[in-house]
């Protein structure tokens, strides 16, 4: 049996988060590496859910070993408390896109693998080519600056319009690449941005994960864990905001914006600060690098919704979109 991808921080989500017990629901399956982590840890029963519908096909010659311990239900987990169907003792998210999904070229998620220029984690909607050989392109660098903070988000912009129709992703990334002074030893690709930001818009991810969250805190029994992985700032800056604001922790007023009366927080926070990698994963695991830890614990208040404006999620202006 071929071992699966490690995810990240495993093992320092386990710890956040033991003691492991009860139902826990995995809302980015992939390889089932989390799920496979919470089920050997102690889990009763994990759910997996993903909207990339082959990675159940993939996971068919080992999730067979966990019997009815393991159950995988297609779906985004923006909706994971419906999908679950009952109080969840645990959720994990691990965000953005997976190593499995890069690793297959023909995806259209990688920079550095030619394929169709796709980006879809799901099956359905239109591929990255279909946006951008469609859309104005306002369009596209507004996508660019406020989804990847790529600063010469016109300057792209312009040019992958000029060399419309695109259909591979090795042909946007040369687009990008010539738009961008060479990068030094030490740097990432100069499409890291601009793939970010284009995989962001087409799979509508910052809207995922702020309607993510709020179903994991309607879904979570009292004591019940959140772990989010993230892997750029701006997801991060989502997350710890969440957070913060609905365990009441955001910080208080000042005689401008006094404090204002809250309601019971819905979670604690266990930690002060992000959990990171430590050196030998970043060693052993390249992609570990930038990941962050964040975890949350659900009080016995009831579900209430968090204010967006709070969250700092990036949002296109009104003039273009998806």
């Amino acid at each position: 049996m071929d071992q699966p991808h490690i995810p990240v921080l495993l093992k320092p989500l386990l710890r956040a988060v033991e003691p492991v017990s009860g139902i826990w629901l995995d809302g980015t399956f992939g390889a089932g590496g989390y799920a496979r982590g919470l089920l050997e840890a102690g889990a009763k029963t994990v759910i997996g859910v993903d909207r990339d519908p082959a990675v159940f096909q993939m996971a068919q010659d080992w999730a067979g070993q966990y019997g009815d311990r393991l159950r995988l239900v297609p779906g985004t987990f923006s909706d994971l408390d419906e999908l679950a169907g009952q109080p969840l003792d645990g959720v994990v998210l691990d965000l953005g896109v997976s190593s499995m999904q890069l690793d297959q070229a023909e995806r259209g998620f990688s920079f550095l693998r030619d394929g169709p220029l796709d980006m879809r984690m799901g099956q359905d909607g239109p591929s990255a080519a279909d946006l951008l050989n469609e859309v104005d392109e306002a369009v596209i660098a507004d996508v660019l600056y406020h989804y990847g903070e790529e600063r010469a988000a016109r300057r792209i912009a312009r040019a992958i319009v000029a060399a419309r129709p695109l259909s591979r992703t090795a042909q946007l990334a040369e687009i990008v690449a010539g738009c961008l002074p060479r990068p030094k030893p030490g740097q990432s690709h100069p499409a890291t941005r601009s793939f970010q930001a284009i995989r962001i818009w087409v799979n509508d991810e910052f809207r995922q994960l702020v309607d993510g969250l709020s179903a994991a805190e309607r879904a979570l029994k009292p004591g019940g864990r959140l772990a989010v992985v993230s892997f750029h700032s701006l997801e991060d800056r989502i997350v710890k905001r969440f957070m913060q604001a609905r365990a009441n922790s955001a910080g208080g007023g000042s005689r401008y914006a006094p404090v204002q009366d809250t309601a019971p927080a819905a979670f604690t926070l266990p930690f002060r600060r992000a959990i990171g990698p430590d050196p030998d994963e970043m060693e052993g695991n390249p992609r570990a690098r930038s990941a962050l830890l964040r975890v949350a614990i659900r009080t016995d208040a009831p579900a209430g919704a968090a204010d967006e404006s709070a969250l700092a999620m990036p949002r296109l202006p009104a003039k273009g979109g998806a």
